[in-house]
Parts: C-alpha cells; sequence; structure tokens
C-alpha cells in the first residue's frame, strides 16, 4: 500500500449499502476488486416499455435467509449484457443506473441483475463502480456504518 495521503473514503471488505431511489435503506454488499461489475440480487425480472424507453421492473429481497421481505423497483434498462460469474459462467444480464449510498458518500454506478441467492451477500460492488470513488481496506469491515439520509 503506499503512503501517500489520499481525500477518498475507505470501504472495508463488506459494507452496508443503501440504493435510496429503491427506497432500500441497507443491503450488505461485498467489495470485490476482483470483479468488474457490481450485481444486486433480484428475484423477479419484467421488461416492460414506458413511453419509447424499455424499462424494468424487479422485485429485490434485501436480506440474505430471509424470503418475507420484497421489495418492487422500477427502472430504464441501461444495457444487456454477458457477463462472466466467479466460476467462469458466462450470463446475459440487464444493466441499470442507480445511487448507492455507503454512510454519507453518494455515487452512481452501473449494477447488473442477478439471482445471487446461492451466494453470501445480496450485493457485490466491482472495481468499475468504485473507481476515483474509495479506497479499499481489505483487513477492515463497515467502516462507512449504515447509510445516513441525505439533507
Amino acid at each position: 500500500m503506499t503512503d501517500k495521503p489520499t481525500p477518498l473514503p475507505m470501504l472495508g471488505w463488506r459494507e452496508w449499502v443503501a440504493l435510496p431511489e429503491f427506497g432500500i435503506a441497507q443491503i450488505k454488499a461485498k467489495i470485490d476488486t476482483g470483479a468488474r461489475s457490481s450485481a444486486l440480487h433480484t428475484v423477479t425480472l419484467e421488461p416492460y416499455r414506458k413511453g419509447s424507453e424499455n424499462w424494468l421492473m424487479f422485485t429485490v429481497q434485501p436480506k440474505q435467509k430471509q424470503s418475507e421481505e420484497l421489495i418492487e423497483c422500477h427502472a430504464p434498462i441501461k444495457d444487456r449484457r454477458l457477463v462472466s460469474d466467479s466460476g467462469g459462467h458466462k450470463q446475459r444480464r440487464y444493466v441499470i443506473e442507480t445511487q448507492l449510498l455507503f454512510g454519507r458518500q453518494l455515487i452512481q454506478a452501473e449494477i447488473t441483475l442477478t439471482n445471487r441467492d446461492s451466494m453470501r451477500f445480496r450485493m457485490l460492488l466491482g472495481r468499475t463502480a468504485m473507481n476515483k470513488h474509495f479506497i479499499i481496506d481489505p483487513n477492515a469491515s463497515y467502516l462507512q456504518g449504515k447509510a445516513t439520509q441525505i439533507v
């Protein structure tokens, strides 16, 4: 690690994240510098048209091992991309863009949508979303605390 001071906030290897545009107050995210793209656990994916735009209705279960809480979300479709998971399996995923809130740090990021039910974390934050926003300390956890509302 460099001794050069940085004005960037630090993240641990796991953090609490809020997705304010979807009313998701907190979800645990694994910070993964080995992954290029970010991913959010979704249960349902239903594309539809809104005027001349392609939109997506998707449902999110923000808590691991709890199927009771299901949040319905709507977002414009930014793209559809072929993504390789950690096992090398390729999957075509919808891509949306949304705000992510870490403590008081708000960023805009692209997120792919997929079923992460078998994974330990409902969200994975890849290096593209973190680039120029954060420094990562792999020995720490929850450095930003739980998200706070921006006034």
